[in-house]
């Protein structure tokens, strides 16, 4: 409504400044109407574009304008034509004097491409006039509407069309959104903002989120993190929002190469309310929050991510259950301790991160892919002690947990922390009302809710160990033990393969690669040390495996760590011929990748050469495009390209430069020099 009663105001005031409004407006942004078809076929759709071309400072606006309102179109069409939408560009944000954010809109010269569907029956050999009349309004220190009539003609004719070669390059110039294809994108309600979530195939800078909708605070900043390849927004809402069932708009950001680009943004999105701290005060905390976080507690222990922990200590109560009772029970009392302190830390982390500003929501943890990995490699060297690779309990993880020793009240309270590590992640159907609260209550109700929810995770260990008689009741050591201790080892395999999933929405493919070797040297240190650490091995041969085991488990951990995008990595597009053909006609070079996951040559090459320095600045100052022909699975265009160049396998990188008739054919293996040398044309 405020935006309608602005235009009537603007447009009333227009009608009283009449010729004298008129001519202002037309001196700061003048229109026309263009195609990029030099004619136009019966039955066969005709692309428009209305080129806007402002004034320095002044601007136009995008179709969810803020303060302003949006470029309209009122078409006068011959009998039959039909005008689909306008197809708005990826706008930017528009700013005062002040730097504040005033709307979403367009300045210099842009176009808003339309599609006209013609009628089969149209009259050929003659011409055909196209007319519009368009409103919008135009800014700068002040704002005025502006009004014209424009006008195209075009010959209709049977014959196909040819291009108007100059409006088609200005044209593909236009950064118009693009389907999301290889992107990962979620949002949901956090709080007062819209939590959105992508996770793109090359990195991106400068994100932010145009809503097609009204729902989101257009002049407010968005809060951006960036964790591996996963790129996260904090939208703000308006007061009292009525959320609509889907998050639609643009998602806008700009390559490493200084281009500036967007994808639709069309998700589902979660309405569930905000919980209040005014409403949720120690007066109104229920008793009824409080169950349900110890029944959600509880619940976590038949979790996936749970019961390989579970598994592990019911291995420990058999080992001791022919032990002191009492140490039995010293077992669960130290587990619990060690519950409840990692979820007071925990809640005491959330309470920082809340007062600091942070959305957060649970099981925030495994967005961060470093963290991620380090627990796949705890997992990892849990399996394997449990497979029999090594023998000297669980202390060969940084938990530091030997539930088989003299020593083992250590290891039952580490067993509880990772127990609260992996187990977070895991909201349980009675855990999420509770967990919902918890975030939304003050410090010490929070830590309440936390509280209960670690006595639930804790209560079948402390009951297990605090009745004898149930103790006693466990079946005793045997042959059966060493089946089932191995048995309990897939079920961390599994958590280990569920983690590397998540690290795959993480990161890049190369990344995700590395992680996978890194593991694969963190199992080999883990063997290492097992192989040559056994009781009767000679000291000094047990010390040499020490050594030569740390240094693997440190080389593994650092060869797969992931690692953050970074500002001048390369972004990559997926290849097309008509892609080639665009952009030969913008005069821009071209390095094609035809590439796939399983060739072994085809990684090293790229992190080789695209991990230089020098080939990146190179490649970002001569604006070269980089396109990826991905063989991984058949793809017959990809085939037929090979073919045409007389290939039949990858690694294959052609080099196209700026009026050359024919790429240069790069050798399978290749070095900076060697890419460097054939993008200088040299």
């Amino acid at each position: 409504m405020m935006r309608l009663r602005l235009r009537s105001l603007l447009v009333t005031c227009a009608a009283l400044g009449s010729t004298a409004f008129v001519s202002s407006a037309t001196a700061q942004v003048s229109v026309a109407l263009v195609s990029p078809d030099n004619s136009v076929q019966p039955g066969h759709p005709v692309s428009v574009a209305l080129r806007m071309q402002h004034n320095p400072r002044w601007h136009s606006y995008w179709v969810n304008a803020g303060t302003g309102y949006p470029t309209e179109l009122t078409w006068d069409l011959p009998s039959g034509w039909v005008a689909g939408d306008i197809q708005w560009p990826v706008p930017t944000l528009i700013k005062n004097a002040q730097g504040h954010v005033t709307g979403h809109g367009y300045d210099g010269v842009t176009y808003l491409p339309v599609t006209l569907s013609t009628p089969r029956d149209a009259p050929t050999g003659g011409n055909v006039q196209i007319k519009a009349q368009v409103s919008w309004l135009m800014c700068a220190d002040v704002c005025i509407p502006g009004t014209a009539d424009v006008a195209l003609q075009l010959p209709v004719s049977d014959s196909p069309p040819h291009s108007n070669d100059a409006v088609s390059a200005e044209l593909a110039k236009v950064p118009m959104p693009q389907e999301p294809a290889g992107w990962k994108v979620d949002a949901d309600r956090t709080g007062n903002a819209v939590a959105l979530h992508v996770v793109a195939p090359a990195g991106v800078q400068n994100a932010h989120f145009f809503s097609d909708n009204e729902f989101i605070q257009y002049d407010q900043p968005q809060k951006v993190s960036v964790e591996g390849a996963m790129t996260s927004l904090a939208l703000p809402l308006v007061a009292n929002p009525e959320l609509p069932t889907r998050l639609t708009g643009v998602f806008a950001y700009t390559t490493s190469s200084g281009d500036y680009r967007g994808v639709r943004v069309d998700v589902p999105l979660s309405a569930a309310p905000a919980v209040s701290s005014a409403a949720l005060s120690a007066r109104t905390l229920s008793i009824g929050i409080l169950m349900l976080a110890f029944m959600g507690g509880l619940v976590l222990n038949l979790m996936p991510c749970v019961f390989p922990v579970l598994g592990i200590k019911i291995l420990g109560f058999v080992n001791e259950a022919g032990s002191d009772r009492r140490r039995v029970a010293l077992h669960g009392v130290m587990f619990s301790v060690g519950v409840l302190l990692s979820f007071w830390v925990l809640a005491g982390l959330l309470a920082m991160l809340r007062a600091s500003g942070q959305q957060l929501g649970w099981g925030f943890q495994l967005q961060s892919a470093p963290f991620v990995f380090s627990l796949a490699v705890v997992m990892l060297a849990f399996a394997l002690s449990l497979s029999g690779v090594f023998d000297f309990g669980l202390r060969a993880t940084a938990t530091g947990s030997d539930l088989q020793s003299r020593r083992g009240l250590t290891g039952s309270f580490f067993s509880g922390v990772l127990a609260t590590v992996v187990a977070t992640p895991c909201s349980a159907p009675f855990l999420a009302p509770a967990l919902g609260s918890a975030l939304a209550l003050p410090t010490l109700q929070s830590f309440a809710v936390f509280t209960c929810i670690a006595a639930g995770l804790a209560a079948p260990y402390l009951l297990l160990s605090l009745f004898p008689q149930a103790v006693s009741a466990l079946p005793r050591p045997g042959r059966w033990l060493e089946t089932f201790k191995q048995a309990m080892a897939f079920p961390l395999y599994a958590t280990v393969a569920f983690l590397m999933w998540v690290l795959a929405g993480q990161t890049s493919e190369s990344g995700l690669l590395s992680a996978l070797l890194g593991l694969t040297i963190v199992a080999m240190a883990v063997w290492l040390y097992g192989r040559y650490n056994r009781p009767a091995a000679p000291l000094g041969r047990a010390r040499l495996a020490m050594l030569g085991a740390s240094f693997l488990l440190i080389a593994g951990c650092v060869f797969g760590w992931p690692h953050a995008a970074k500002a001048n990595d390369v972004v990559w597009e997926p290849w097309s011929a008509e892609r080639i053909a665009q952009l030969q006609a913008e005069d821009r070079p071209i390095y094609v990748d035809f590439t796939a996951r399983w060739c072994a040559t085809c990684q090293a090459n790229k992190q080789v050469v695209f991990a230089s320095d020098a080939v990146k600045q190179v490649l970002r100052q001569r604006k070269v495009a980089l396109l990826k022909a991905d063989w991984t699975n058949s793809d017959p265009l990809i085939t037929a390209e090979l073919l045409k160049w007389n290939r039949s396998a990858v690694p294959f990188n052609l080099v196209y430069l700026p009026g050359v008739a024919q790429p240069k054919i790069l050798p399978e293996i290749l070095t900076p020099s060697i890419v460097l040398g054939a993008v200088r044309g040299s």
